[in-house]
């Protein structure tokens, strides 16, 4: 791969990774400690069915949504910011790819807190380390943005060490678990009554899906269309669902509600390292490869390793002075705004406009398109009534978003289409 990743360009086709290597660096969206978290959260507020069946339906409509993202990246060989030009206009695009990448420069913060605060209390049960957290979060941030500059190759290598280690610890967290019953025994410890279906198959979904939306960063390098499918269900179905039940079934097991207290109480600790070293780095990784993506899109004057280097410092700062806690909630609502943009990328790709996404990526572009501006406002709004209970469609808010968005796109490019025909 190129140094410039291809950020402003088509990846060529003798530049294609073998899908696996892709599989490995994509699976980290969920194998990471806030997915044992998520699943011991559902756990202990999801009765017995709720939380298997959330689980699997909600890590199924992800896969579908993965898969439908990660063929728009390997058939276009384009950058999800690149894609948002041809669907939203240069100027639309634009205003898209800096909010987007202040959202994941955002959560690489918090996840870099999360990181500190983890080790901060690790470490102290690991090596007798009771300093303070501000070392470790600027030495994991000046690490993680050095890893990135380097590009996605270096990720991908990093991967090839990490993931089989993740696969390790849930493994051996698995093992542990069963130790104190059958699995059918530790299930039946879930609460009688709780959180409703069609909530937990939203929060299963709402965690993860953002990283469904960016897939294209990643998949652009894939050639044939069946590794892209592959590397969609490996990520979602297969290990999102194995990775939520591990951390669910453990905290029925011991009754926590805390992971890193959870695996110091099974004698984990070194595994529990393992998973936030790892995890933290590899996720905090692809939040800023994307970010620095998203900003080259929009300014493509400035390098990738200018964007990624401003980003992480960014990102950094922002962690060690420690003002992230008051935008979680600003960051949480950026975030799920975004994710109606899939709906009308791959409806555009696949139904209307599929020419314009395998052209010259330098072909002239519209300043805004209307149609996918409109339809992106209505699904944003009805992703945050959805988020706080106003609005219901499926009970699932970020699909109900994603529908529509999608109804509301294609019908407006319909009517365009029509009025196109009868004016000729």
């Amino acid at each position: 791969m190129e140094s410039d990743e291809f950020s402003t360009s088509r990846v060529p086709l003798d530049r294609s990774v073998a899908w696996w290597k892709i599989g490995m660096i994509n699976v980290l969206f969920s194998f990471s400690l806030p997915s044992l978290i998520a699943g011991m959260d559902l756990a202990n507020a999801a009765p017995r069915a709720h939380f298997i069946w959330g689980i699997l339906v909600g890590s199924l409509i992800l896969t579908v949504i993965g898969v439908l993202t990660s063929l728009v990246g390997s058939r276009t060989r384009l950058s999800s910011y690149l894609l948002a030009r041809i669907a939203f206009g240069t100027r639309g695009s634009t205003i898209l790819n800096l909010a987007f990448a202040v959202s994941l420069v955002g959560w690489f913060g918090v996840n870099l807190n999360l990181f500190g605060q983890a080790l901060a209390r690790l470490l102290p049960a690991l090596i007798g380390y009771r300093g303070p957290e501000w070392p470790i979060e600027l030495g994991a941030g000046l690490l993680i943005t050095g890893t990135t500059l380097v590009g996605l190759k270096a990720i991908n290598r990093l991967s090839y060490v990490i993931v089989p280690v993740l696969i390790g610890v849930c493994a051996l967290l698995l093992v542990r678990t069963v130790g104190y019953g059958s699995i059918d025994d530790i299930l039946s410890r879930a609460p009688p009554t709780g959180m409703s279906f069609g909530d937990t198959v939203s929060a299963v979904v709402g965690g993860v899906i953002v990283g469904a939306v960016i897939m294209p960063d990643t998949c652009r390098f894939i050639g044939p269309a069946h590794g892209a499918v592959w590397t969609a269900v490996l990520t979602f179905f297969v290990t999102n669902s194995a990775v939520m039940l591990i951390g669910g079934l453990a905290a029925l097991a011991l009754h926590r509600t805390e992971m890193l207290d959870l695996m110091l109480a099974m004698g984990l600790g070194a595994a529990a390292f393992a998973i936030v070293i790892g995890s933290s780095w590899l996720l905090n990784a692809l939040n800023l490869y994307s970010a620095a993506l998203s900003v080259s899109a929009a300014v493509p004057k400035l390098p990738r390793s200018t964007t990624t280097l401003i980003c992480g410092l960014i990102g950094t700062l922002a962690a060690f002075l420690g003002i992230l806690d008051h935008f979680l909630s600003f960051l949480f609502y950026l975030s799920i705004v975004f994710v109606p943009v899939a709906s009308i990328i791959v409806i555009d790709c696949f139904f209307f406009r599929p020419a314009d996404y395998v052209g010259p990526v330098e072909a002239p572009v519209r300043d805004i398109e209307p149609a996918a501006l409109l339809a992106w406002c209505a699904g944003a709004v009805f992703a945050v009534l959805g988020s706080m209970g106003f609005v219901r469609l499926s009970g699932i808010a970020a699909l109900d978003a994603m529908i529509v968005t999608g109804v509301l796109y294609a019908s407006l490019r319909w009517r365009t289409r029509t009025a196109s025909v009868a004016a000729s």
